[in-house]
């Protein structure tokens, strides 16, 4: 099987403002890849670039985009651990534009299997609960979205961004606490927003809630303090921001600094690096959350098939799509039931954009 053109996209998704603590964004800066091969697959990849943590945009993601579907075509889609080195050899980093490759080539895999890439990956179908986000705001807008969520969503998890000002995320915290009551399980995520003092200051002050962790308190730059910040949070700690690849899980776990780790596919490089992530924190006894920036249901279903075949993925985020998205582009995929998500069971990813969007986006072909 050869590769024989690659179809490049501009795939801006509007949005509803939404912001943390780096940042609000007004639409979703992906791009989507479909691979084409001489036997007739096709690979459908999705990125999400999130400038302000993995120091890529879209447009970044389009120009590198272009040289490496020359460096892929004629070569076969199945190799994949030499498609992804090729890339890597080519230029350091740049882990958001790679992972939509990496994506596309397991796509033809599982295609080229017959089967759902669930099951290619050697996992069993499932049906995995997402928790929902809550952006920063006023105290008490986030307590009625908490409330909306809990109420119309039937969320049982909800994500809670803070990290703009210590005083005041203690406020959110509690007016959101008072407003749902005992049984709901919070997650919060600081997004690098505190320094050391800030982040002792709120999770000291948030020790008698329920929540099971807290996402990047600090930023990556001082995760020499994270070890220390651990041992005086009764809050787990979790790391995201700080672990791009395993290499990164290896250091932190290491160093003791981190309780779980949040994989995201584009800050990883795509699906390959994720299932290393996922052993080295597997053989370390360190759970994984799997996550994402701000994915269309294309880049969403693949990360539901990642999660039905790693089992030490025991938190899910995996509500990008769902955080003010004004339209849905994609066909098939996975579908909410609530916030439970019911992956595709055709072979490959199951999800494609639809043809009609497309003729919308900024389009770019390289072929043989």
């Amino acid at each position: 099987m050869k590769i024989k053109a690659i179809d490049i996209y501009r795939f801006s998704i509007p949005m509803v403002p939404f912001t943390i603590a780096t940042g609000t964004m007004d639409y979703a800066q992906n791009m989507v890849i479909c691979i084409h091969t001489n036997e007739g697959l096709t690979g459908w990849g999705e990125c999400s670039a999130f400038p302000m943590i993995a120091g890529e945009t879209q447009d970044t993601c389009l120009v590198l985009a272009k040289s490496f579907a020359k460096i892929w075509l004629n070569k076969n889609p199945l190799e994949i651990e030499d498609r992804l080195k090729e890339l890597h050899a080519f230029i350091a980093g740049n882990y958001t534009a790679k992972s939509a490759f990496d994506m596309a080539l397991f796509d033809i895999a599982a295609k080229s299997h017959d089967k759902p890439l669930f099951e290619y990956l050697g996992g069993s179908y499932g049906e995995p609960e997402s928790d929902i986000t809550i952006g920063i705001g006023t105290p008490e807008v986030m307590a009625a979205t908490a409330i909306e969520f809990v109420q119309q969503r039937r969320a049982r998890f909800l994500k809670i961004k803070l990290g703009h000002n210590p005083e005041d995320d203690i406020r959110r915290m509690t007016a959101i606490q008072d407003a749902i009551g005992q049984g709901i399980k919070m997650r919060i995520d600081a997004n690098q927003g505190w320094n050391f003092e800030d982040a002792v200051l709120v999770l000291t002050a948030l020790q008698g809630m329920d929540i099971q962790f807290c996402e990047q308190p600090m930023p990556k730059t001082l995760d020499d303090k994270m070890p220390a910040l651990r041992r005086i949070s009764r809050v787990p700690i979790m790391a995201d921001e700080s672990v791009f690849t395993h290499n990164d899980a290896k250091r932190l776990i290491r160093e003791q600094a981190c309780d779980y780790v949040n994989i995201k596919l584009s800050k990883a490089g795509g699906i390959w690096e994720a299932l290393n992530i996922h052993d080295v924190c597997a053989k370390a006894e360190i759970p994984n959350m799997l996550g994402g920036m701000l994915e269309s249901r294309l880049a969403l279903t693949a990360k539901v098939h990642v999660a039905l075949a790693c089992p030490n993925i025991q938190f899910y985020d995996l509500d990008t799509c769902l955080l003010g998205h004004k339209e849905d582009p994609i066909t098939g995929g996975a579908l909410f039931q609530d916030l439970t998500l019911k992956p595709p069971t055709v072979p490959g990813i199951g999800a494609e954009v639809d043809p009609d969007y497309l003729k919308r986006c900024e389009k770019q072909t390289i072929a043989a």
